[in-house]
């Protein structure tokens, strides 16, 4: 089939029970497949089982649909690429099928996500450091007294303190203080599992910032004063402490990992902080990705706290598809040129066969141009209907996976 050809493949509402990815093999055709997955189809613990849920993501594609194609297109022993890693659900789901990974990513938090989430655990270790860091943590923000002040009167403490300015305005005293409590201790205690530490605390963070519970997405201003929150369908007040959440989300990550851990392979996972337009890719049989959106999601702002709390690199200005370079014509030409430049370098790794499944919202049809600028051959084009079903974002779209093939 030739660059300029394609084969579109409609799976909405055509009558097809969903899929179940457990029985997609290379045998399976692609005209069989139904991605439309409705909430009692494919329900939200299975979404975001194990590791997936380690943190929250906004943007990322479920797992179900990068395992069909992993399924129909890799082996076991094959190595699969990610150039736009992101949260990291093509390397977790590869490792669970026995395939190698590798992942690149120009977010510093991104790749301290995947890292966190694809790291081999010695699970009574990780068990000691996750709770005696929130032991030690709770040990010291609590030790002067018994009562902590509410939020606007004055907070005195000895332990670690900011001047940050970013984390006093967007935080309650005694909830810094906790947070930075926590963080002083992950380097200072000389724990092995830091990146995982370091991940429990930006969830914790998330959570623990001055803001509506239903706006935890991209907050506009601090919420200092009780509010009607529709998540919760009641007056709510802004949380003025962390020591909760750190608490909360230290077990949901332990059970989180013990759980992946019954599923984890000795497949290889490599995760590197690097810009996919210039990066080296290792010898690799394809690639599985959902690139940035041009214009749309400020991936470096959804986890601004992260990057002010831990300290990262912020390169939002050399992302793709920047959120702040708008979606004009001019940046669509350059979102383009950088999403083909990436996928060239990709394909100069991989055996001429090789698939590139691709998974993007392309209502503005930039990838049949991306096709040819890559230098692929376009096999299918599978249009899928997508349910959000959380939080306030219930609406639909559509979205594509494209299956291109190096010649």
């Amino acid at each position: 089939m030739s660059t300029n050809e394609e084969k579109r493949v409609s799976s909405y509402e055509d009558g097809k029970q969903p899929t179940v990815p457990t029985t997609v093999s290379h045998d399976t055709p692609i005209d069989c497949l139904n991605l439309n997955w409705r909430e009692k189809d494919l329900p939200e613990r299975e979404r975001t089982k194990h590791i997936h849920r380690l943190h929250p993501y906004l943007g990322k594609f479920i797992p179900q649909l990068v395992e069909i194609f992993l399924r129909k297109y890799f082996s076991p022993g094959q190595t699969v690429a990610d150039p736009f890693v992101g949260s990291g659900t093509t390397l977790v789901q590869a490792n669970e099928l026995g395939i190698n990974s590798v992942g690149f990513d120009i977010s510093a938090f991104n790749v301290l996500l995947c890292r966190a989430k694809t790291a081999q655990y010695d699970i009574k270790k990780v068990k000691h450091e996750v709770l005696d860091i929130l032991h030690k943590t709770t040990t010291k923000t609590r030790r002067s007294s018994g009562m902590l002040p509410l939020f606007g009167e004055h907070y005195e403490s000895s332990e670690t303190v900011t001047d940050n300015e970013y984390l006093t305005m967007w935080f309650a005293p005694q909830a810094l203080s906790e947070l930075t409590t926590y963080h002083g201790l992950i380097d200072k205690e000389g724990y092995e599992y830091t990146d995982l530490l370091k991940v429990i605390l930006s969830r914790s963070a998330r959570s623990a910032r001055l803001t509506k519970h239903f706006d935890l997405d991209f907050p506009k201003h601090p919420q200092t004063e009780p509010y009607w929150c529709f998540k919760h369908s009641r007056t709510c007040s802004p949380t003025d402490e962390a020591l909760k959440f750190l608490s909360r989300y230290s077990h949901d990550t332990l059970k989180r990992i013990e759980e992946f851990s019954r599923y984890r392979t000795d497949a290889s996972v490599t995760v590197h902080h690097d810009d996919s337009r210039q990066a080296s890719f290792p010898p690799i049989d394809g690639v599985i990705t959902s690139p940035p959106y041009v214009g749309l999601i400020d991936y470096h702002e959804q986890h601004a706290y992260a990057y002010q709390l831990l300290g990262l690199n912020d390169n939002r200005s050399r992302e793709i598809g920047a959120a702040a370079n708008g979606s004009s014509q001019k940046a669509k030409e350059q979102y383009k040129q950088d999403i083909a430049a990436t996928f060239r370098r990709a394909t100069q790794a991989m055996p001429s066969g090789g698939r590139l499944i691709v998974v993007a919202g392309d209502r503005a049809d930039l990838y049949r141009e991306i096709a040819q600028l890559a230098g692929v051959e376009v096999e299918h084009v599978v249009q899928r209907h997508v349910n959000r079903r959380t939080g306030r974002r219930s609406t639909d779209f559509f979205e594509s996976v494209f299956i291109w093939r190096k010649p």
